[in-house]
């Protein structure tokens, strides 16, 4: 029986290899993550993986359109599963914590240029960068007595 994950797999052209499952799995409950860090979660699951693997796999998904990669400045690309719905993220410039921001206003692309120099705009990509609530903590001043 096939899964919701081969079905898009091979909706999007891709053969369903245990490989490309063990991404698109891993990516369920680690959004936001690099290479390096899929490729410790998908080895777990298929040891014979490898770091090449991975990167050619996130590749494929990624043209295929079942995956978008972001890339914050300052970090390797990251990958998550949300696709379709242009939204946005925000990133702590302190420990590289990134979250999914909604679409700042309305429907896609969210925002409009002064001038699109003749391009038809699909989509805007927006990074908004402060401190995560963990740092905000962690870099508090202790209270006075």
């Amino acid at each position: 029986m096939d899964t919701e994950l081969e079905k898009a797999l091979r909706s999007a052209g891709l053969r369903a290899t245990e490989g490309r499952l063990a991404v698109l799995g891993a990516l369920a409950s680690l959004p936001h993550t690099d290479a390096e860090r899929l490729f410790r979660a998908v080895s777990a699951i298929v040891p014979s993986t490898s770091i090449q693997s991975v990167h050619n796999i996130l590749a494929d998904l990624t043209a295929a359109g079942l995956i978008r990669r972001i890339e914050p400045a300052g970090s390797a690309a990251l990958y998550e599963r949300r696709i379709g719905d242009n939204h946005h993220h925000v990133v702590c410039s302190h420990c590289g914590a990134v979250a999914d921001v909604d679409c700042v206003i309305g429907d896609a692309p969210c925002l409009t240029p002064s001038s699109a120099a003749g391009f038809a705009i699909t989509t805007a990509e927006v990074t908004f960068w402060g401190l995560c609530p963990a740092c905000q903590a962690a870099t508090a001043l202790p209270a006075t007595p």
